[in-house]
């Protein structure tokens, strides 16, 4: 591992019908980052898109090929993230034509957030609940 390689994490992973407007989605109306795109015309075998604050997802585009073990069915996927600006990232997730499905709000357990759908249908909540230290 070099010096720029980042610490082992959890990576969500999902299927697109249209992987590569996804992707353009993802980043202009979220703010991820287009780390890495694999493939070949409309095709993406596999991308990776880092969330500023840590960690991200990979995608690629769905397969009809028989056998494939990675068969995630698009519009299925749901993720929460974590943000520092949940109202600024609304109101950019929202001008980017994100589907709205539960506004910005403060939550009894100290959390801001809200919940959208991207294009493909899947379920973004993002919010300012970082988790609870592990007890290890």
């Amino acid at each position: 591992m070099s010096d720029t390689t980042p610490p082992p994490q959890v990576w969500p992973t999902l299927r697109a019908r249209d992987a590569r407007a996804l992707i353009r989605f993802l980043v202009d109306a979220f703010g991820f980052e287009e780390t890495a795109v694999y493939g070949d015309g409309d095709h993406v075998s596999h991308a990776q898109l880092t969330w500023p604050l840590g960690g991200g997802i990979m995608l690629g585009s769905v397969r009809d090929t028989p056998g494939d073990t990675w068969n995630l069915a698009p519009g299925t996927f749901g993720a929460y993230v974590v943000t520092d600006d949940p109202d600024a990232l609304y109101a950019r997730a929202t001008a980017a034509g994100a589907q709205v499905v539960r506004e910005p709000e403060d939550h009894d357990y100290g959390s801001r957030g809200f919940e959208v759908r991207d294009p493909e249908g899947n379920l973004w909540s993002f919010g300012t609940y970082r988790g609870e230290p592990s007890k290890t």
